[in-house]
């Protein structure tokens, strides 16, 4: 699960909202131990991803670097290229 996970610091254009979300699902869905939860849970998995996504987006925007902003195809190019070789026969 948690290799969805991706980082969302630094990148050129910033992390949507809906990207920081989706990290804070799987985030939840991890510690929690599954991935979707009984009708029951579904109100604390939805206050704990809400939680989560809205420290994660602060955390996110007060972080400072001088590192030049990654580029999001490289990097997804790059991850491609790792799993080709690492499932390559």
């Amino acid at each position: 699960m948690c290799r969805n996970i991706r980082p969302l610091n630094n990148f050129e254009p910033p992390a949507t909202d809906d990207e920081v979300a989706a990290a804070a699902l799987q985030f939840v869905r991890k510690i929690a131990g599954s991935t979707k939860p009984s009708k029951s849970n579904q109100a604390a998995y939805d206050t704990a991803v809400a939680a989560i996504t809205a420290a994660s987006r602060e955390l996110i925007d007060s972080l400072v670097t001088t590192a030049p902003p990654k580029n999001r195809e490289e990097q997804a190019a790059k991850a491609r290229a790792r799993t080709a070789a690492r499932y390559a026969s």
